[in-house]
Protein backbone atom coordinates (compact mmCIF):
# COMPACT_ATOMS: atom_id res chain seq x y z
CA UNK A 1 0.00 0.00 0.00
CA UNK A 2 1.44 3.53 -1.04
CA UNK A 3 2.11 5.15 1.79
CA UNK A 4 -0.50 8.41 0.60
CA UNK A 5 -3.82 5.27 1.08
CA UNK A 6 -2.41 4.73 4.38
CA UNK A 7 -2.41 8.43 5.24
CA UNK A 8 -6.27 8.38 3.92
CA UNK A 9 -6.88 5.80 5.68
CA UNK A 10 -5.52 7.01 9.12
CA UNK A 11 -7.75 9.87 8.70
CA UNK A 12 -10.81 8.10 8.07
CA UNK A 13 -10.27 5.62 10.96
CA UNK A 14 -9.52 7.79 13.99
CA UNK A 15 -12.60 10.00 13.22
CA UNK A 16 -14.75 6.18 14.04
CA UNK A 17 -12.64 5.24 16.84
CA UNK A 18 -13.12 8.50 18.59
CA UNK A 19 -16.64 8.15 17.93
CA UNK A 20 -16.63 4.66 19.26
CA UNK A 21 -14.90 5.33 22.45
CA UNK A 22 -17.55 8.64 22.98
CA UNK A 23 -20.24 5.79 22.66
CA UNK A 24 -18.41 3.55 24.98
CA UNK A 25 -18.17 6.18 27.56
CA UNK A 26 -21.60 6.75 27.04
CA UNK A 27 -22.29 3.68 27.61
CA UNK A 28 -20.93 3.44 30.76
CA UNK A 29 -24.20 4.79 32.92
CA UNK A 30 -26.28 2.20 30.70
CA UNK A 31 -28.94 2.76 27.47
CA UNK A 32 -28.71 5.84 25.03
CA UNK A 33 -30.58 9.34 26.03
CA UNK A 34 -33.83 9.08 24.12
CA UNK A 35 -34.85 11.30 21.68
CA UNK A 36 -37.57 14.65 22.98
CA UNK A 37 -40.88 14.13 21.94
CA UNK A 38 -41.70 17.67 20.67
CA UNK A 39 -44.86 19.08 22.46
CA UNK A 40 -48.07 19.16 20.89
CA UNK A 41 -48.92 22.59 19.12
CA UNK A 42 -52.05 24.53 21.17
CA UNK A 43 -55.37 24.97 19.01
CA UNK A 44 -55.59 28.30 18.19
CA UNK A 45 -58.71 30.62 17.22
CA UNK A 46 -58.01 32.69 14.43
CA UNK A 47 -61.45 34.16 13.08
CA UNK A 48 -65.14 33.84 13.23
CA UNK A 49 -67.97 34.87 10.57
CA UNK A 50 -71.71 34.90 10.32
CA UNK A 51 -73.28 34.42 7.02
CA UNK A 52 -69.65 35.56 5.66
CA UNK A 53 -69.26 38.98 7.87
CA UNK A 54 -66.65 39.21 10.34
CA UNK A 55 -67.53 38.54 13.61
CA UNK A 56 -65.39 40.74 16.44
CA UNK A 57 -64.74 38.82 20.17
CA UNK A 58 -64.62 42.25 21.57
CA UNK A 59 -68.33 43.45 21.28
CA UNK A 60 -71.53 43.19 20.30
CA UNK A 61 -71.74 42.11 16.45
CA UNK A 62 -75.65 43.47 15.35
CA UNK A 63 -77.37 42.99 12.36
CA UNK A 64 -76.86 39.27 11.97
CA UNK A 65 -79.17 37.22 9.94
CA UNK A 66 -81.97 34.95 12.61
CA UNK A 67 -80.59 31.57 10.66
CA UNK A 68 -76.79 32.32 10.24
CA UNK A 69 -74.27 30.04 9.12
CA UNK A 70 -71.31 30.97 11.97
CA UNK A 71 -67.87 30.07 11.13
CA UNK A 72 -65.27 29.57 13.68
CA UNK A 73 -62.08 28.85 12.47
CA UNK A 74 -58.34 28.00 13.93
CA UNK A 75 -55.09 27.21 12.97
CA UNK A 76 -55.33 23.34 12.64
CA UNK A 77 -58.09 20.87 12.30
CA UNK A 78 -59.95 20.22 14.93
CA UNK A 79 -61.25 16.86 16.54
CA UNK A 80 -64.90 16.46 15.82
CA UNK A 81 -65.59 14.50 19.07
CA UNK A 82 -64.52 17.15 20.95
CA UNK A 83 -66.87 20.13 19.09
CA UNK A 84 -70.11 19.23 20.38
CA UNK A 85 -69.22 19.58 24.41
CA UNK A 86 -66.96 22.44 23.68
CA UNK A 87 -68.73 24.91 21.15
CA UNK A 88 -72.25 26.04 22.11
CA UNK A 89 -74.57 28.92 21.12
CA UNK A 90 -76.55 29.95 24.46
CA UNK A 91 -79.28 33.09 24.64
CA UNK A 92 -78.37 36.11 26.43
CA UNK A 93 -79.99 34.18 29.72
CA UNK A 94 -77.61 31.59 28.45
CA UNK A 95 -80.44 29.07 27.64
CA UNK A 96 -79.29 26.65 24.85
CA UNK A 97 -80.00 26.84 21.31
CA UNK A 98 -80.14 23.60 19.38
CA UNK A 99 -77.80 23.51 16.64
CA UNK A 100 -75.89 21.60 13.77
CA UNK A 101 -72.69 20.97 13.35
CA UNK A 102 -70.63 21.10 10.20
CA UNK A 103 -66.94 21.61 8.91
CA UNK A 104 -64.68 23.39 5.96
CA UNK A 105 -61.24 23.38 5.42
CA UNK A 106 -60.23 20.38 6.51
CA UNK A 107 -61.97 20.69 9.58
CA UNK A 108 -59.94 23.65 10.45
CA UNK A 109 -63.51 25.65 10.65
CA UNK A 110 -65.94 24.54 12.46
CA UNK A 111 -69.49 25.95 11.00
CA UNK A 112 -72.86 26.67 13.68
CA UNK A 113 -76.12 26.33 12.50
CA UNK A 114 -79.17 26.71 14.34
CA UNK A 115 -81.80 24.69 13.80
CA UNK A 116 -84.11 26.78 13.69
CA UNK A 117 -84.46 30.53 13.03
CA UNK A 118 -83.35 32.75 15.99
CA UNK A 119 -85.70 35.40 17.46
CA UNK A 120 -84.96 39.06 15.76
CA UNK A 121 -83.66 41.62 17.89
CA UNK A 122 -82.50 39.14 20.46
CA UNK A 123 -78.87 38.62 22.48
CA UNK A 124 -77.13 35.30 21.34
CA UNK A 125 -73.23 34.12 22.08
CA UNK A 126 -71.03 31.92 20.68
CA UNK A 127 -68.71 29.96 23.13
CA UNK A 128 -65.86 27.79 22.63
CA UNK A 129 -64.22 26.29 25.58
CA UNK A 130 -60.79 25.14 26.03
CA UNK A 131 -62.01 21.33 25.91
CA UNK A 132 -61.92 21.80 22.28
CA UNK A 133 -59.16 19.63 20.85
CA UNK A 134 -57.41 19.77 17.30
CA UNK A 135 -56.94 16.63 15.73
CA UNK A 136 -53.40 15.82 17.37
CA UNK A 137 -54.96 16.29 20.76
CA UNK A 138 -53.59 20.12 20.91
CA UNK A 139 -56.44 22.02 23.94
CA UNK A 140 -57.37 25.59 22.59
CA UNK A 141 -55.32 28.00 24.77
CA UNK A 142 -58.11 30.44 25.14
CA UNK A 143 -61.74 30.45 25.57
CA UNK A 144 -63.88 32.12 23.05
CA UNK A 145 -66.76 34.44 23.52
CA UNK A 146 -68.40 36.47 20.61
CA UNK A 147 -71.40 37.81 21.44
CA UNK A 148 -74.38 39.32 18.43
CA UNK A 149 -77.68 40.36 18.23
CA UNK A 150 -80.49 39.49 15.50
CA UNK A 151 -81.17 41.96 12.70
CA UNK A 152 -84.97 43.48 12.86
CA UNK A 153 -87.30 41.68 11.68
CA UNK A 154 -88.68 44.12 9.27
CA UNK A 155 -91.90 42.41 8.26
CA UNK A 156 -95.60 43.77 9.31
CA UNK A 157 -97.00 42.76 12.77
CA UNK A 158 -100.08 43.79 11.94
CA UNK A 159 -102.42 44.36 9.01
CA UNK A 160 -102.57 47.79 7.35
CA UNK A 161 -104.78 50.46 8.16
CA UNK A 162 -105.63 54.19 7.80
CA UNK A 163 -104.14 56.82 9.59
CA UNK A 164 -106.68 57.20 11.45
CA UNK A 165 -107.77 54.09 12.02
CA UNK A 166 -104.16 53.70 13.42
CA UNK A 167 -104.59 56.75 15.68
CA UNK A 168 -107.88 54.64 17.06
CA UNK A 169 -106.06 51.40 18.02
CA UNK A 170 -103.44 52.94 19.86
CA UNK A 171 -105.39 55.11 22.02
CA UNK A 172 -108.26 52.20 22.88
CA UNK A 173 -105.79 49.71 23.58
CA UNK A 174 -103.61 52.46 25.86
CA UNK A 175 -107.37 53.62 27.31
CA UNK A 176 -107.34 49.80 28.49
CA UNK A 177 -104.79 50.44 31.23
CA UNK A 178 -106.82 53.00 32.82
CA UNK A 179 -110.69 51.53 32.63
CA UNK A 180 -110.05 47.71 32.58
CA UNK A 181 -106.76 47.77 34.80
CA UNK A 182 -107.94 50.89 37.30
CA UNK A 183 -108.04 50.20 40.53
CA UNK A 184 -110.94 48.41 41.74
CA UNK A 185 -111.68 50.33 44.66
CA UNK A 186 -111.08 54.04 44.23
CA UNK A 187 -110.65 53.63 40.20
CA UNK A 188 -107.18 55.67 40.47
CA UNK A 189 -104.47 54.66 38.58
CA UNK A 190 -101.83 52.07 39.32
CA UNK A 191 -98.53 53.05 39.14
CA UNK A 192 -97.59 50.48 36.89
CA UNK A 193 -98.79 47.08 36.20
CA UNK A 194 -97.18 45.45 39.07
CA UNK A 195 -98.32 48.39 41.34
CA UNK A 196 -100.78 46.30 43.25
CA UNK A 197 -102.28 48.91 45.72
CA UNK A 198 -100.15 51.48 44.83
CA UNK A 199 -101.86 53.99 42.90
CA UNK A 200 -100.61 57.37 41.54
CA UNK A 201 -102.05 60.62 42.06
CA UNK A 202 -100.00 62.35 38.91
CA UNK A 203 -101.31 59.35 36.92
CA UNK A 204 -104.88 59.40 37.74
CA UNK A 205 -104.70 62.79 36.77
CA UNK A 206 -103.79 61.71 32.98
CA UNK A 207 -105.94 58.97 33.65
CA UNK A 208 -109.25 61.07 34.21
CA UNK A 209 -108.31 62.66 30.25
CA UNK A 210 -107.89 59.29 29.17
CA UNK A 211 -110.91 58.48 30.54
CA UNK A 212 -113.08 61.58 29.01
CA UNK A 213 -111.48 60.52 26.00
CA UNK A 214 -112.49 57.13 26.10
CA UNK A 215 -116.11 58.60 26.46
CA UNK A 216 -115.74 60.61 23.67
CA UNK A 217 -114.24 57.62 21.54
CA UNK A 218 -117.09 55.37 22.37
CA UNK A 219 -114.57 53.36 23.93
CA UNK A 220 -117.12 52.95 26.85
CA UNK A 221 -120.59 55.20 27.47
CA UNK A 222 -121.24 58.69 29.05
CA UNK A 223 -122.93 56.88 31.79
CA UNK A 224 -119.72 54.59 31.97
CA UNK A 225 -117.55 57.18 32.25
CA UNK A 226 -119.71 59.19 35.13
CA UNK A 227 -119.86 56.12 37.21
CA UNK A 228 -116.14 55.56 37.10
CA UNK A 229 -115.73 58.96 37.53
CA UNK A 230 -117.87 59.25 40.45
CA UNK A 231 -115.91 56.13 41.83
CA UNK A 232 -113.10 58.37 42.11
CA UNK A 233 -113.90 61.29 43.11
CA UNK A 234 -115.41 60.54 46.16
CA UNK A 235 -112.35 57.98 47.16
CA UNK A 236 -110.41 61.66 46.53
CA UNK A 237 -113.12 63.57 48.66
CA UNK A 238 -113.69 61.40 51.56
CA UNK A 239 -110.90 58.73 51.83
CA UNK A 240 -107.59 59.92 50.03
CA UNK A 241 -105.01 61.16 52.94
CA UNK A 242 -103.90 64.97 51.90
CA UNK A 243 -101.44 67.14 53.35
CA UNK A 244 -102.62 71.15 53.23
CA UNK A 245 -105.05 70.13 50.57
CA UNK A 246 -102.52 68.32 48.57
CA UNK A 247 -102.15 64.67 47.64
CA UNK A 248 -98.97 62.50 48.04
CA UNK A 249 -97.21 60.91 45.12
CA UNK A 250 -97.99 57.62 46.03
CA UNK A 251 -101.85 56.60 48.05
CA UNK A 252 -103.06 52.84 49.11
CA UNK A 253 -106.25 52.48 46.28
CA UNK A 254 -107.82 50.77 49.00
CA UNK A 255 -107.67 52.94 52.27
CA UNK A 256 -106.37 56.55 51.19
CA UNK A 257 -103.40 56.17 53.28
CA UNK A 258 -99.84 57.79 51.78
CA UNK A 259 -97.39 55.74 50.78
CA UNK A 260 -94.39 57.15 50.60
CA UNK A 261 -92.26 57.87 47.89
CA UNK A 262 -89.11 58.00 50.07
CA UNK A 263 -88.20 58.35 53.28
CA UNK A 264 -88.74 61.89 53.49
CA UNK A 265 -91.44 62.25 50.48
CA UNK A 266 -94.43 60.77 52.84
CA UNK A 267 -96.66 64.17 52.07
CA UNK A 268 -97.55 66.58 50.07
CA UNK A 269 -96.58 66.20 46.64
CA UNK A 270 -97.43 69.83 44.82
CA UNK A 271 -96.51 68.84 41.07
CA UNK A 272 -98.39 65.51 41.22
CA UNK A 273 -101.18 67.24 42.86
CA UNK A 274 -101.24 70.03 40.02
CA UNK A 275 -101.46 67.37 37.37
CA UNK A 276 -104.16 65.30 39.02
CA UNK A 277 -106.06 68.71 39.70
CA UNK A 278 -105.50 69.45 35.51
CA UNK A 279 -107.40 66.40 34.95
CA UNK A 280 -110.31 67.07 37.19
CA UNK A 281 -110.69 70.51 35.77
CA UNK A 282 -110.88 68.88 32.26
CA UNK A 283 -113.15 66.40 34.20
CA UNK A 284 -115.78 69.50 35.68
CA UNK A 285 -115.64 71.11 32.40
CA UNK A 286 -116.27 68.08 29.89
CA UNK A 287 -119.51 66.95 32.57
CA UNK A 288 -121.46 70.07 32.06
CA UNK A 289 -125.35 68.42 32.35
CA UNK A 290 -127.49 68.26 35.34
CA UNK A 291 -128.24 66.10 38.13
CA UNK A 292 -125.47 63.62 38.58
CA UNK A 293 -123.02 65.63 36.65
CA UNK A 294 -123.89 68.80 38.49
CA UNK A 295 -122.89 66.77 42.04
CA UNK A 296 -120.08 65.53 40.29
CA UNK A 297 -119.23 69.33 39.39
CA UNK A 298 -119.71 70.87 42.88
CA UNK A 299 -117.71 67.71 44.54
CA UNK A 300 -114.84 68.53 42.44
CA UNK A 301 -114.49 72.11 43.44
CA UNK A 302 -114.04 71.16 46.70
CA UNK A 303 -111.22 69.06 46.26
CA UNK A 304 -109.90 71.45 43.65
CA UNK A 305 -110.72 74.42 46.06
CA UNK A 306 -109.05 73.20 49.58
CA UNK A 307 -105.61 72.59 47.99
CA UNK A 308 -103.25 75.15 49.74
CA UNK A 309 -101.18 76.57 46.72
CA UNK A 310 -100.21 78.96 48.76
CA UNK A 311 -98.97 77.18 52.05
CA UNK A 312 -96.48 76.26 49.67
CA UNK A 313 -94.51 79.16 49.29
CA UNK A 314 -92.65 78.13 52.88
CA UNK A 315 -93.96 81.63 54.87
CA UNK A 316 -94.40 83.47 51.89
CA UNK A 317 -91.67 83.14 50.13
CA UNK A 318 -91.72 83.91 45.84
CA UNK A 319 -91.30 80.61 44.81
CA UNK A 320 -93.53 77.37 45.38
CA UNK A 321 -91.66 74.20 47.51
CA UNK A 322 -92.40 70.81 46.04
CA UNK A 323 -93.11 68.72 49.20
CA UNK A 324 -94.28 69.02 52.28
CA UNK A 325 -94.54 66.51 54.99
CA UNK A 326 -97.09 66.33 58.51
CA UNK A 327 -93.77 64.87 60.25
CA UNK A 328 -91.06 66.50 58.32
CA UNK A 329 -92.70 69.66 56.98
CA UNK A 330 -90.12 71.30 54.44
CA UNK A 331 -87.38 68.90 55.17
CA UNK A 332 -86.96 68.32 50.94
CA UNK A 333 -86.53 71.64 50.58
CA UNK A 334 -86.97 71.87 47.16
CA UNK A 335 -87.79 74.15 44.93
CA UNK A 336 -90.15 73.98 42.11
CA UNK A 337 -88.02 76.34 39.87
CA UNK A 338 -87.91 75.78 35.33
CA UNK A 339 -87.55 74.75 32.82
CA UNK A 340 -89.26 71.58 33.56
CA UNK A 341 -92.58 69.51 33.72
CA UNK A 342 -93.58 71.97 36.04
CA UNK A 343 -95.53 74.90 34.26
CA UNK A 344 -98.91 73.49 35.01
CA UNK A 345 -98.46 73.96 38.66
CA UNK A 346 -97.96 77.47 38.33
CA UNK A 347 -100.90 77.92 36.71
CA UNK A 348 -103.19 76.27 39.03
CA UNK A 349 -101.59 78.11 42.06
CA UNK A 350 -101.80 81.25 39.85
CA UNK A 351 -105.87 79.95 38.93
CA UNK A 352 -106.92 78.96 42.46
CA UNK A 353 -109.99 80.81 43.61
CA UNK A 354 -109.14 79.84 47.73
CA UNK A 355 -105.27 79.44 48.09
CA UNK A 356 -103.88 81.37 44.53
CA UNK A 357 -100.57 82.99 44.83
CA UNK A 358 -99.57 86.43 42.77
CA UNK A 359 -97.49 86.63 39.67
CA UNK A 360 -94.49 87.31 41.85
CA UNK A 361 -94.36 84.04 42.75
CA UNK A 362 -94.47 82.82 39.32
CA UNK A 363 -91.98 85.56 37.84
CA UNK A 364 -89.10 85.54 40.84
CA UNK A 365 -89.54 81.80 41.43
CA UNK A 366 -90.12 79.45 38.36
CA UNK A 367 -88.50 81.95 35.82
CA UNK A 368 -85.87 82.81 38.18
CA UNK A 369 -86.31 86.47 36.94
CA UNK A 370 -85.29 85.45 33.03
CA UNK A 371 -82.33 83.58 34.55
CA UNK A 372 -79.41 80.82 34.70
CA UNK A 373 -81.85 76.89 34.42
CA UNK A 374 -84.81 79.00 33.06
CA UNK A 375 -83.54 81.04 29.64
CA UNK A 376 -81.54 78.90 26.96
CA UNK A 377 -81.40 80.26 23.76
CA UNK A 378 -78.95 78.49 22.10
CA UNK A 379 -79.38 76.57 18.63
CA UNK A 380 -79.06 72.69 18.28
CA UNK A 381 -79.48 70.81 15.23
CA UNK A 382 -80.85 74.67 13.54
CA UNK A 383 -83.38 74.98 16.02
CA UNK A 384 -83.54 77.72 18.51
CA UNK A 385 -84.19 76.62 22.25
CA UNK A 386 -85.92 79.29 24.36
CA UNK A 387 -85.97 77.61 27.69
CA UNK A 388 -84.45 74.95 29.49
CA UNK A 389 -81.33 72.58 29.84
CA UNK A 390 -78.64 71.94 26.89
CA UNK A 391 -80.72 70.15 24.34
CA UNK A 392 -83.93 70.51 26.64
CA UNK A 393 -83.95 67.87 28.72
CA UNK A 394 -86.67 64.75 28.57
CA UNK A 395 -89.49 65.02 26.43
CA UNK A 396 -92.12 64.69 29.05
CA UNK A 397 -90.89 68.24 29.90
CA UNK A 398 -93.02 69.38 27.26
CA UNK A 399 -95.98 66.65 27.91
CA UNK A 400 -97.36 66.65 31.23
CA UNK A 401 -97.92 70.27 31.86
CA UNK A 402 -99.35 70.72 27.93
CA UNK A 403 -102.08 68.01 28.23
CA UNK A 404 -104.39 70.66 29.67
CA UNK A 405 -102.28 73.82 28.63
CA UNK A 406 -102.38 74.55 25.16
CA UNK A 407 -99.43 76.00 23.80
CA UNK A 408 -100.71 76.70 20.29
CA UNK A 409 -100.74 80.73 20.41
CA UNK A 410 -99.32 80.92 23.65
CA UNK A 411 -96.41 83.25 25.02
CA UNK A 412 -95.35 85.42 27.68
CA UNK A 413 -91.89 87.71 28.60
CA UNK A 414 -89.86 84.71 28.14
CA UNK A 415 -91.51 82.26 24.90
CA UNK A 416 -93.16 81.56 22.60
CA UNK A 417 -94.90 77.89 22.91
CA UNK A 418 -94.89 76.83 19.80
CA UNK A 419 -91.56 77.55 19.61
CA UNK A 420 -90.39 75.80 22.58
CA UNK A 421 -92.62 72.71 22.74
CA UNK A 422 -91.94 72.22 18.76
CA UNK A 423 -88.26 72.57 18.60
CA UNK A 424 -87.37 70.63 22.24
CA UNK A 425 -89.07 68.20 19.98
CA UNK A 426 -87.24 68.71 17.12
CA UNK A 427 -83.75 68.76 18.76
CA UNK A 428 -84.63 65.48 20.65
CA UNK A 429 -85.83 64.13 17.34
CA UNK A 430 -82.25 64.92 15.77
CA UNK A 431 -79.75 63.83 18.17
CA UNK A 432 -81.54 60.47 18.39
CA UNK A 433 -81.41 60.64 13.82
CA UNK A 434 -77.44 61.84 14.15
CA UNK A 435 -76.85 59.55 16.81
CA UNK A 436 -73.32 60.63 17.80
CA UNK A 437 -73.15 57.41 20.15
CA UNK A 438 -73.54 54.96 17.14
CA UNK A 439 -75.95 52.84 18.92
CA UNK A 440 -77.37 49.95 17.06
CA UNK A 441 -81.54 50.96 15.90
CA UNK A 442 -81.39 54.95 16.56
CA UNK A 443 -83.16 56.92 13.31
CA UNK A 444 -85.60 58.49 12.04
CA UNK A 445 -88.01 56.13 12.78
CA UNK A 446 -86.61 55.06 16.33
CA UNK A 447 -86.56 58.52 18.42
CA UNK A 448 -87.36 59.61 21.60
CA UNK A 449 -85.75 60.01 24.55
CA UNK A 450 -87.74 61.03 28.22
CA UNK A 451 -88.37 59.57 31.74
CA UNK A 452 -89.13 55.34 31.63
CA UNK A 453 -88.19 52.35 32.58
CA UNK A 454 -84.26 51.22 31.66
CA UNK A 455 -83.20 47.20 32.03
CA UNK A 456 -83.20 46.92 35.79
CA UNK A 457 -84.31 50.68 36.85
CA UNK A 458 -85.45 54.18 36.15
CA UNK A 459 -83.72 56.85 34.19
CA UNK A 460 -84.88 60.29 33.01
CA UNK A 461 -83.10 59.69 29.49
CA UNK A 462 -81.91 62.57 27.11
CA UNK A 463 -79.57 63.91 25.39
CA UNK A 464 -77.19 64.71 27.68
CA UNK A 465 -77.93 61.26 29.39
CA UNK A 466 -78.64 59.36 26.61
CA UNK A 467 -78.69 55.32 27.69
CA UNK A 468 -80.31 53.96 24.58
CA UNK A 469 -83.41 53.73 25.66
CA UNK A 470 -86.40 54.43 23.74
CA UNK A 471 -89.56 55.30 25.30
CA UNK A 472 -92.68 55.27 22.79
CA UNK A 473 -94.58 57.92 24.58
CA UNK A 474 -91.65 60.12 23.91
CA UNK A 475 -92.12 60.46 20.24
CA UNK A 476 -96.08 59.69 20.19
CA UNK A 477 -97.07 62.05 23.08
CA UNK A 478 -95.60 64.67 20.56
CA UNK A 479 -97.57 63.92 17.91
CA UNK A 480 -99.40 67.90 18.46
CA UNK A 481 -95.88 69.45 17.88
CA UNK A 482 -93.72 67.21 15.17
CA UNK A 483 -96.98 65.24 13.84
CA UNK A 484 -94.32 63.76 10.31
CA UNK A 485 -91.66 62.46 12.94
CA UNK A 486 -94.29 61.25 15.41
CA UNK A 487 -96.19 59.07 13.07
CA UNK A 488 -93.32 57.87 11.36
CA UNK A 489 -92.28 56.03 14.63
CA UNK A 490 -95.56 55.43 15.66
CA UNK A 491 -95.98 53.09 12.65
CA UNK A 492 -92.59 51.71 13.08
CA UNK A 493 -93.40 50.59 16.44
CA UNK A 494 -96.49 49.11 15.80
CA UNK A 495 -96.30 47.51 12.03
CA UNK A 496 -92.23 46.77 12.92
CA UNK A 497 -91.95 46.40 16.57
CA UNK A 498 -95.50 45.30 17.37
CA UNK A 499 -94.95 41.87 18.11
CA UNK A 500 -92.28 42.80 20.99
CA UNK A 501 -93.55 46.11 22.22
CA UNK A 502 -97.34 46.61 21.61
CA UNK A 503 -98.95 44.74 24.42
CA UNK A 504 -102.19 44.34 26.60
CA UNK A 505 -102.51 48.06 27.26
CA UNK A 506 -100.80 49.68 24.61
CA UNK A 507 -96.82 50.46 24.07
CA UNK A 508 -94.74 48.90 26.73
CA UNK A 509 -92.90 51.54 28.51
CA UNK A 510 -89.12 51.40 26.77
CA UNK A 511 -86.94 49.34 24.93
CA UNK A 512 -83.54 49.22 23.74
CA UNK A 513 -82.57 47.67 20.25
CA UNK A 514 -78.92 48.70 21.53
CA UNK A 515 -78.92 46.07 23.93
CA UNK A 516 -82.10 43.91 22.64
CA UNK A 517 -84.05 44.97 25.85
CA UNK A 518 -87.95 45.42 25.76
CA UNK A 519 -89.97 46.25 28.42
CA UNK A 520 -93.03 44.48 30.28
CA UNK A 521 -93.85 47.19 32.61
CA UNK A 522 -96.53 49.94 31.56
CA UNK A 523 -96.80 53.29 33.62
CA UNK A 524 -99.34 55.32 33.92
CA UNK A 525 -97.61 59.17 33.62
CA UNK A 526 -96.23 57.51 30.29
CA UNK A 527 -99.43 56.10 28.90
CA UNK A 528 -101.52 58.68 29.98
CA UNK A 529 -100.18 61.44 27.43
CA UNK A 530 -99.90 59.16 24.78
CA UNK A 531 -103.74 58.72 24.31
CA UNK A 532 -104.33 62.58 25.58
CA UNK A 533 -101.61 64.08 23.47
CA UNK A 534 -103.23 62.06 20.56
CA UNK A 535 -106.66 63.21 21.02
CA UNK A 536 -104.87 67.02 21.19
CA UNK A 537 -103.40 66.33 17.97
CA UNK A 538 -106.93 65.06 16.96
CA UNK A 539 -109.07 67.17 18.15
CA UNK A 540 -107.94 69.50 20.51
CA UNK A 541 -110.10 67.84 22.97
CA UNK A 542 -108.28 68.07 26.32
CA UNK A 543 -106.81 71.57 25.46
CA UNK A 544 -109.72 73.25 24.75
CA UNK A 545 -111.80 71.90 28.14
CA UNK A 546 -109.14 72.76 30.42
CA UNK A 547 -108.20 76.49 28.78
CA UNK A 548 -111.97 76.82 29.24
CA UNK A 549 -111.95 76.91 32.92
CA UNK A 550 -112.81 80.56 34.33
CA UNK A 551 -110.28 80.48 37.04
CA UNK A 552 -107.61 79.25 35.09
CA UNK A 553 -108.12 81.85 32.20
CA UNK A 554 -107.71 84.58 34.88
CA UNK A 555 -104.76 82.75 36.44
CA UNK A 556 -102.77 82.35 32.93
CA UNK A 557 -103.57 86.22 32.33
CA UNK A 558 -102.48 87.47 35.89
CA UNK A 559 -99.02 85.26 35.29
CA UNK A 560 -98.12 87.48 31.35
CA UNK A 561 -99.58 84.76 29.33
CA UNK A 562 -101.61 85.94 26.52
CA UNK A 563 -103.46 83.43 23.93
CA UNK A 564 -105.96 83.54 21.38
CA UNK A 565 -108.29 81.80 24.03
CA UNK A 566 -107.66 83.80 26.71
Amino acid sequence: MKMIDKYKLLLILLPLAFLEMQCSKSGDAGTATPPVTPPIAALVFSGATASNAALQPSSVNYNVSSLPAIRLSFNNKVDRTSVSTAIALNTKTNAVVPVIYSYERGDSTVVITPTSPLESISRYVVNASTSLRSAQQGALGTAVSIRFATQIDSSRKFPLVSDDALLDIIQKQTFKYFYDFGHPVSGLAPERNTSAETVTSGGSGFGIMALITGISRNYITRTEGLTRMQKIIAFLKNTAQTVHGAYPHWLNGTTGAIIPFSTADNGADLVETSYLVQGLICARQYFSGSGDEATLRTDINTIVNRVEWDWFRQNNQDILYWHYSATGGFAINMKIQGWNECLITYVLAASSTTHGVPAAVYTNGWANNGGAGFINGNTYYGYTLPLGPDRGGPLFFEHYSFLGINPNGLSDTYANYVTQTKNHTLINYNYCKTNPNNYFGYSDSTWGLTASDIENGYAASSPANDLGVIAPTAAISSLPYTPVESMKALKFYYYTLGDKIFKDYGFVDAFSLKDQWFASSFLAIDQGPIIAMIENYRTQLLWNLFTSAPEVKAGMISLGFSAPYL
